[in-house]
């Protein structure tokens, strides 16, 4: 196995890793929080702990966290396997694209079922009371990753077809 060196590593590969640990980063920050356009609902919420308020991907659900592991993993890889010719050949870059396409219809999904992580009469109470249940930056940020990535793996694929094209 040839060694790893740093300088031999893509601007797309670092792209991935950076995707990956951005990713990562949007684990710890808010995914979902609760608001309320009334002021005295409002204040009620400013009272509760923060962790009834706002909710980190850990605690947001499966379809918080997992597809940020779906971006990480792979951005990992390409950084360390990615410039190992035989890894590339055997579909590295065509596995990344796959990981990312996958945790950004993951997130999407975790989009439009926000709301299914609250029980029916939470999300009642939440109704009745004007409480609005909202986006945080995390989701936008994983987002912002998954796309970055899915792009940037989209990019490698072609860069391979040609490699491979050259060398017959």
């Amino acid at each position: 196995m040839p060694e790893f060196a740093l300088k031999k590593v893509t601007w797309r590969e670092w792209l991935g890793l950076a995707a990956g640990l951005l990713a990562l980063v949007a684990l710890f920050l808010p995914w979902t929080t609760l608001t309320a356009a009334r002021p005295e609902i409002e204040d009620v919420l400013t009272t509760l702990p923060a962790d009834d308020v706002t909710r980190d991907a850990w605690h947001a659900g499966f379809l918080a966290w997992a597809p940020l592991f779906l971006l990480f993993l792979p951005g990992l890889a390409v950084v360390l396997f990615g410039r190992v010719d035989a890894v590339r050949r055997a579909g590295l870059p065509h596995l990344w694209l796959m990981a990312a396409i996958g945790a950004l219809l993951l997130i999407l999904l975790g989009w439009v079922t926000l709301d299914w992580q609250f029980s029916a009469d939470q999300r009642g109470i939440f109704s009745a009371a004007g409480v609005e249940i909202g986006t945080g930056l995390g989701r936008y940020l994983g987002l912002l990753a998954a796309v970055v990535s899915a792009v940037v793996a989209f990019f490698d694929v072609r860069v391979l077809r040609a490699e491979t094209r050259t060398r017959r």
